[in-house]
């Protein structure tokens, strides 16, 4: 079995497992950084978003040797002490229900931000549609994305 030596977080890391492993399993089972959910296990749902090298990826179908040296960011490393503008919002709004998806949503508004620091409206639910929250709480979590553009 091939042995990986990922950049997570900002620190080196290492798992034994085959080419084929879904990053997500790596970063779970492997890892123990189970901030990255499982959804759908066929990247529809944005759970287990995290970003390979600044993008936001669908970690449940992505394999573990694609990552080479890229970065990867998880929800785990998106702050220390939980106060990245977007962390902030979240709690300002009151977006979170269940709370599964959120890592996920995070996520990716997370790389929309690094991307596009002030969006538009149109930009915020262009990238946030592919994100499913059975909560149903999109509005919220539109207005916390649009509240974190605001503070970053």
């Amino acid at each position: 079995m091939p042995t990986y030596k990922l950049q997570i977080n900002g620190k080196m890391l290492q798992a034994d497992v085959e080419a084929d492993t879904p990053l997500l399993w790596v970063l779970r089972d492997h890892l123990g950084l189970v901030g990255t959910k499982y959804g759908c296990g066929i990247a529809q749902c944005g759970a287990c978003t995290v970003h390979v090298n600044g993008g936001a990826t669908r970690s449940c179908v992505y394999p573990v040797s694609a990552v080479g040296s890229s970065p990867v960011l998880t929800i785990e490393g998106l702050s220390e002490k939980g106060d990245h503008p977007l962390q902030l919002a979240w709690d300002e709004v009151d977006v979170a229900q269940c709370g599964y998806c959120q890592a996920g949503q995070i996520m990716t508004a997370a790389a929309l931000l690094k991307k596009t620091p002030k969006p538009s409206d149109e930009d915020i639910a262009n990238t946030m549609h592919g994100n499913i929250c059975r909560c149903g709480a999109y509005h919220r979590i539109r207005e916390a994305v649009k509240l974190a553009s605001t503070k970053a």
